[in-house]
């Protein structure tokens, strides 16, 4: 049995289907983002464990008030970085983050950091949140691309895992010179990773206004230093 003819679009199903694109262009447009980066070299293990299983609080924080658009960004092994493309879902990007096998290397902050200025110049980007626990390049070339960070309002949130003192020393003055803030937590305490994680995503979708409007003890850490 012959086939009917296939039904050729009109004028006003082109211009329906033209008109629904430009819709999603420009909710997608709207959505603020939030570049996600961790430090995935071999000792990272656990911690990138703990964080595919946190980071959901950033998309449950901000699930009222506004849809948070993410890329996951991190760095491993023989200079081998990556970056997602921008994710809207908190459990595609755990499927994601559970195929990634941290690798023994060196740190590549200056390379994220280009990464995100390059993101960022393309559409703005509303914070950038970095878990880290070791610093093996120039702190001086980190916090000048910290500061070009800072001219261009891309806040950088770092949080560092252990006690080094010359990784806090530079985590700090990269916050600082960027706008964005600094925060230590307990390798064990995975509550106060996700407390952190959820106020950087209330502040990237509603500003400070949104920390100001929240409780908790790790909103208040970051308002002592946004804006200093």
């Amino acid at each position: 049995m012959a086939k009917p003819p296939a039904r050729r679009s009109s004028s006003q199903d082109i211009e329906r289907f033209l008109q629904q694109s430009k819709n999603i262009s420009e909710f997608v447009a709207k959505q603020p983002r939030l570049l996600f980066a961790i430090d995935a070299t071999a000792s990272r293990q656990p911690t990138w464990d703990r964080a595919s299983h946190v980071q959901q609080e950033m998309f449950l924080a901000t699930g009222k008030v506004a849809s948070l658009a993410v890329q996951l960004a991190y760095y491993r092994g023989l200079q081998t970085f990556s970056a997602s493309p921008w994710l809207t879902d908190s459990e595609e990007l755990r499927r994601l983050m559970a195929t990634v096998q941290c690798e023994g290397g060196h740190t590549q902050i200056a390379r994220l950091l280009r990464h995100a200025l390059a993101e960022h110049r393309k559409r703005a980007i509303r914070a950038l949140v970095f878990i880290g626990d070791a610093v093996e390049e120039s702190p001086d070339t980190l916090s000048n691309l910290a500061g070009q960070c800072g001219l261009l309002k891309l806040p950088l949130f770092l949080f560092q895992e252990g006690r080094n003192r010359s990784v806090e020393t530079t985590f700090r003055t990269m916050a600082k010179v960027s706008g964005g803030a600094y925060a230590r937590f307990d390798s064990n305490s995975a509550s106060a990773l996700a407390a952190l994680l959820g106020a950087v995503a209330r502040y990237a979708t509603g500003g400070r206004a949104a920390l100001e409007n929240s409780s908790g003890e790790s909103a208040r850490l970051l308002l002592q230093q946004l804006g200093k």
